[in-house]
């Protein structure tokens, strides 16, 4: 193991390169063509280290990259995304620069550098273990930011093919792998109610906008911090002048739970809200879009191994949570051992202080080879 570690520190200005030339292709979810622009830079690197890349062509998102690298029997996926929360340009206000052992860049930390650790950690497999090392399918998709809907289908499929999923998400302050993750949910609530002069026949009407008040009241109930379950009504609006009774009202509701029992039983109340006021009516849409990631047994058994990899590394990698979703959700729930938050250290994803730790990055890579080797002793 501490031969790919030192000969990955070799490699770290080929490391820096292959990150910077991502960083600065800006890759925003909502700008096809230059997340696309991106994708091909993404590939034509993946095919001069050896792999098979696939082009999944989408319509309005940008294009979806598989790449195979042949190996021993089975498959591990490594998943992640090219997309970015950062509009086109706004390296200009974050350029990609060195500071105090730190990369900064937009989406250097979410998650560029992740991309460019797993090239450079097949780049190790191929000088020799090759053979010793799995399949491997990454999948680099370009919604993951925007809810994934056009990426979900192709990754649970791949999941279901592969034997393990090693999410190279950012990992946790101080390098920790994600081992639970809450589920996501997005309701959005619409009150009817009747419209009336607020002034001459106030009587006549059903405030829609007080109906809602004493609906977020009851979404608050629904709250239970110590078993992990938030409830936010984020965004209200409703009306159309103050003297008219609200004919209509609108709420949406970010939900998150850590068990899919929990996430089952929060939308089941959530759907069967019902009126106080009388002439009102709620509709309600919506519903979990990321599943929860749960420290299921296979899960925690395949950290046991990622941690006794990084031991052999000279590292000690800890585990935790989080409440924030990823792609990762979507393969634990059916089952398929999944560990999250592999990607470099850092800070500041969606944020304007958004880097990686520079001294990380090898380290990563020859914990991500030798972790691949481990999974393919472990189940020959």
């Amino acid at each position: 193991m501490q031969s790919l570690h030192t000969w990955c520190r070799s490699e770290s200005p080929a490391l820096r390169e292959t990150i910077e030339a991502l960083v600065r292709l800006e890759s925003p979810s909502t700008d096809k063509a230059a997340v696309d622009r991106c994708g091909a830079e993404i590939a034509a690197r993946l095919r001069e280290i050896g792999g098979r890349v696939d082009v999944l062509r989408q319509t309005e998102r940008g294009d979806h990259l598989r790449a195979e690298f042949a190996g021993g029997p089975g498959q591990v996926m490594l998943l992640g995304h090219f997309d970015t929360v950062w509009p086109v340009g706004q390296i200009e206000r974050m350029p990609v620069r060195e500071e105090a052992g730190r990369l900064h860049g937009p989406g250097v930390f979410d998650m560029k550098a992740a991309i460019a650790v797993a090239m450079l950690a097949v780049r190790a497999l191929n000088r020799g273990a090759r053979r010793a090392a799995p399949t491997v399918v990454m999948l680099w998709t370009t919604d993951e930011e925007v809810g994934s809907g056009t990426s979900r289908g192709i990754i649970e499929e791949e999941a279901r093919r592969s034997r393990a999923v090693l999410v190279l998400e950012p990992a946790l302050p101080g390098g920790a792998a994600k081992t639970s993750r809450k589920g996501c949910g997005d309701f959005e609530l619409t009150v009817h109610g009747v419209s009336a002069h607020a002034g001459i026949d106030p009587g006549k009407g059903a405030s829609a906008i007080h109906e809602l008040a004493h609906q977020i009241v009851a979404l608050q109930g629904l709250q239970d911090l110590s078993r992990g379950v938030s409830v936010n009504v984020g965004l209200v609006s409703g009306g159309t002048r103050t003297n008219v009774i609200a004919e209509q009202a609108h709420a949406t509701i970010d939900v998150r739970a850590p068990t899919l029992v929990d996430a089952a039983q929060v939308e089941r109340a959530i759907r069967q809200l019902q009126t106080r006021l009388k002439g009102t009516r709620l509709e309600i849409t919506g519903g979990f879009s990321r599943p929860p990631l749960e420290r299921t047994e296979r899960v925690a058994r395949l950290y046991r191994i990622a941690r006794e990899v990084g031991a052999t590394l000279g590292g000690d990698l800890q585990e935790g949570g989080t409440g924030g979703g990823s792609d990762g959700n979507f393969t634990a729930a059916l089952g398929v051992p999944t560990l999250d938050g592999l990607g470099p250290r850092g800070d500041g994803a969606h944020a304007l202080h958004e880097h990686v730790e520079l001294r990380d990055l090898p380290w990563r890579a020859a914990f991500l080879a030798g972790l691949l080797l481990r999974l393919a002793a472990a189940t020959a």
